[in-house]
């Protein structure tokens, strides 16, 4: 990737691309340009057949502290309701290589929201996940109180977002908001391994497997199925069915073609 950013530092490992939010003097507060540039690089990763997973991550304090308050401080709701700013966190929904968020230190507020917005979060164990927006007369408005709502049920969503609650990484391992916790030394590094396995399989199937698994929180289970039913059937057109099972038969590695 070509393209140099002002918040990011951006890098491929093999087939993973590798964002990282670059505002230490701010914990990586999400700005607008932040977020624009992230846009920019997922996109730019997406439409790359050399990646074929893409992590997300922050420093070993934060992944993101939260946006930027300073830019939204005296917006009102005019202002508010035409900000094309809360928009950018549907754009990573929109990205259909899996991508992983690898959280360390503080993930709060909006950072905890584009955490969610990933396929999975892994998480160091220093890792704090929270939506304290109550404490600033707001409730989160990325998706918090929805995604939370449905990675760890009404009870403790509620308390996290009517009190502000910080939740830890083990706490969030429990809840099911992250699939797994490292150690803060190699997280990063664990995270971008984890990638690789992914990235390492059929890349028709990953973004088919992305989008029934997400279909599943969008729909009805008998619409969901059937959602399943018919991308599982459509999978037999493709070229790395043929080469994944004649290599499972075969006894030796699938070369993937992503056809």
């Amino acid at each position: 990737m070509s393209e140099s950013y002002a918040n990011l530092l951006v890098r491929q490992e093999g087939r993973v691309g590798i964002v990282q939010l670059h505002r230490p003097q701010a914990l990586n507060a999400l700005s607008g340009d932040l977020m624009d540039e992230l846009i920019r690089a997922l996109q730019a990763f997406d439409a790359d057949d050399s990646i074929g997973c893409i992590v997300v991550t922050g420093s070993e304090k934060a992944f993101a502290a939260g946006a930027d308050i300073k830019q939204m401080a005296g917006a009102s709701v005019v202002e508010m309701m035409s900000s094309p700013f809360i928009g950018y966190w549907d754009a990573v929904q929109k990205v259909s290589k899996p991508i992983v968020a690898a959280v360390s230190g503080y993930c709060l507020g909006g950072g905890c929201e584009l955490a969610m917005t990933c396929d999975l979060i892994v998480a160091s164990d220093t890792a704090q996940f929270g939506q304290p927006e109550i404490n600033l007369g707001i409730i989160p408005g990325a998706g918090g109180t929805q995604r939370l709502t449905r990675a760890v049920g009404k009870s403790v969503a509620m308390d996290m977002v009517l009190t502000g609650r910080r939740i830890s990484a083990q706490e969030a391992l429990a809840f099911g908001l992250v699939s797994r916790v490292f150690p803060a030394q190699s997280f990063l590094d664990d995270s971008i391994a984890l990638a690789a396995e992914i990235a390492d399989k059929a890349p028709v199937a990953l973004r088919v497997a992305k989008e029934a698994v997400n279909r599943a929180f969008e729909s009805t289970l008998a619409e969901g199925v059937l959602f399943e039913r018919r991308a599982f059937n459509l999978l037999f057109a493709t070229e790395d069915q043929k080469e994944g099972m004649a290599a499972f038969v075969e006894k030796r590695k699938p070369d993937w073609k992503g056809k």
